[in-house]
């Protein structure tokens, strides 16, 4: 049977940033009906800072793809603040994953795979995979990377 979220998070000795509070008149998360919805959430870093950055201009595409990884971790952290218990969610339906960079930087999804493989690796090869966007934009407060997800509830 495979684990928890919450006792992946524990076995892969991961580190959840505090909450960021809303950059915006918005819910963090949202409960319809059996599914979980998070706003689009950043790479905060553990001491309440954000990583910044622009891929292809002064970030590699490794940084960024850190940067998304740290996402993950903020996204987790989002969860638990403003929703409860992780192990609530079954899967992951949905990414939506935007990424600061120059107009000749075309490896966005490489850089969302650092969210993409966390999630995998939290909540299972199956669970932990949905459907994805990967796209390039100018980001607010010149953060490399913003992702916002769906997930499926238990029922």
């Amino acid at each position: 049977m495979q684990k928890k979220p919450s006792e992946r998070i524990k076995e892969l000795g991961l580190v959840l940033p505090p909450a960021p509070p809303p950059a915006g008149l918005y819910k963090p998360v949202m409960v319809v009906d059996h599914f979980l919805y998070i706003s689009g959430q950043g790479p905060m870093q553990n001491d309440s800072s954000l990583i910044v950055g622009r891929v292809g201009h002064d970030m590699t595409m490794e940084e960024a793809k850190v940067a998304a990884r740290q996402v993950a971790l903020t996204m987790l952290s989002t969860i638990q603040t403003h929703f409860g218990d992780i192990d609530k969610i079954k899967r992951i339906v949905k990414t939506l994953g935007m990424v600061n960079s120059t107009p000749d930087f075309g490896q966005q999804p490489l850089v969302i795979n650092g969210f993409s493989e966390l999630m995998a690796d939290i909540f299972g090869p199956d669970n932990g995979v949905g459907v994805r966007s990967a796209v390039g934009m100018i980001l607010p407060g010149g953060i490399p990377v913003e992702i916002e997800a769906h997930f499926e509830l238990h029922h």
